[in-house]
């Protein structure tokens, strides 16, 4: 005796629903140590930001061409598995200033910083206080290197900068 199963479109309707919404409301717990008295903790600026931001401790001006560490005054801990990922806030990449560096470990216990670099042909200033990055923690997962020989075939190959073409 051959058995199909026929599922109706309103049984499937909750799954299909779930799967487009995504994870909602998956909090990680990170605790976070200050080290300065004057430093600003991170925070979101809206529910549902991805990013943390990271504010600065002092008053700098960045030159053309210049770059600076901006040290944050806390250190944090978050279980293995994960990854603290420092980039650019919008505002401050469209001035022409963009993150160098910035992948802590879920090991890491010193203090966190951001690392600018102006690329602009003006100075920015920073006032104390002010935003200069955002801090990101996303999931990882560890890679199982396996040495070979030959790879797989694909359809991009070895196709490098611009191998896609312009439009």
């Amino acid at each position: 005796m051959c058995r199909h199963t026929f599922w109706s479109q309103a049984s499937l309707a909750p799954r299909i629903a779930s799967k487009r919404a995504g994870p909602k409301n998956i909090m990680l717990n990170v605790k976070i140590k200050r080290l300065n008295p004057d430093a600003k903790l991170p925070s979101y600026a809206h529910p549902g930001d991805v990013g943390l931001d990271l504010y600065s401790l002092e008053g700098v001006t960045v030159q053309p061409g210049g770059h600076h560490r901006f040290y944050n005054g806390f250190a944090l801990e978050f279980p293995e598995g994960y990854a603290a990922i420092v980039k650019d806030k919008g505002s401050i990449s469209k001035a022409g200033l963009h993150t160098v560096g910035g992948v802590y470990d879920a090991g890491f216990r010193g203090e966190y910083n951001v690392h600018l670099v102006n690329l602009s042909d003006k100075p920015y200033t920073f006032e104390k206080g002010d935003k200069v990055a955002q801090l990101v923690i996303l999931p990882v997962a560890h890679a199982e290197l396996t040495e070979t020989d030959t790879l797989a075939d694909s359809s991009r190959g070895m196709g490098q900068f611009g191998s896609t073409g312009k439009k």
